[in-house]
């Protein structure tokens, strides 16, 4: 249930087409919907604004499948299922009409909706390698309704190649900096950018990158204001928040 099914049923009683009884059981029915294996939250869009997002890690085939087709049945137009498996599409895909990113393991099951952001999220990279992490953050910016530029491969190994987009970067609603090695792009677009910069450092890098978190700590004593900082490759948290920024 998302905030547009209460508005409907809501309608339905203005309108003397639902007694109010009716409408409040329609509203309290079902909080969570329990699969054995999974407790769907059904209230989670009426709440926060989006429905709950499919972490595919970990979950058979067939539990993300009937997950999935229980939200449907529910009434969401747009699944989002992050870190998917491609078996875990082949067997969603035949069930349910799915679009699958296979370079950022990320399955959007239904329509993916026009953009009501109010304005632009620029997902930037520091490398081709970093590309995974922003194609997950890229697609579920775009599966919560927003308009989305990306720019890859623009890290300060050649600060040309930033520069280059100064107009997207400058303006952007929101900006998601994503890097390995040492992060540094993140401070270099919060020094140009005057809107919030969601950082995401990768695990991309040789051995004293220690898995993204040379990164991390790099990101996280920026001398640049307005940069925040998400979880190593979490480009799924990243791209849900740059969305509520969007949508404020």
């Amino acid at each position: 249930m998302d905030q547009e099914h209460v508005r409907r049923i809501l309608e339905r009683v203005k309108a003397g087409d639902c007694p109010v009884d009716q409408a409040v059981l329609e509203l309290k029915m079902e909080p969570f919907q329990d699969l054995g294996f999974a407790k769907i939250d059904r209230h989670r869009g009426l709440r926060q604004g989006a429905a709950e997002v499919i972490y595919g890690a970990g979950k058979t085939p067939e539990q993300i499948r009937d997950i999935a087709a229980s939200m449907r049945e529910d009434g969401e137009k747009t699944v989002l299922i992050t870190r998917m498996s491609l078996e875990a599409a082949q067997t969603v895909g035949t069930a349910m009409p799915l679009h699958y990113d296979k370079l950022g393991r990320v399955g959007i099951v239904g329509e993916i909706p026009e953009p009501s952001g109010a304005g632009t999220i620029v997902v930037a990279t520091g490398g081709t390698s970093d590309m995974p992490v922003a194609e997950e953050a890229a697609l579920t910016a775009q599966a919560l309704g927003n308009r989305v530029t990306r720019l890859y491969d623009v890290g300060v190994a050649g600060l040309h190649r930033t520069l280059n987009h100064l107009e997207d970067i400058m303006s952007a609603r929101v900006i998601i900096a994503i890097a390995g090695m040492e992060g540094a792009l993140a401070s270099v677009i919060g020094g140009l950018a005057d809107c919030p910069v969601i950082a995401v450092p990768t695990s991309v890098g040789y051995g004293a990158s220690f898995g993204g978190l040379s990164a991390l700590l790099s990101m996280l004593n920026s001398c640049a204001s307005g940069v925040s900082v998400v979880n190593i490759d979490n480009g799924f948290g990243a791209g849900y928040l740059a969305s509520m920024i969007n949508h404020l």
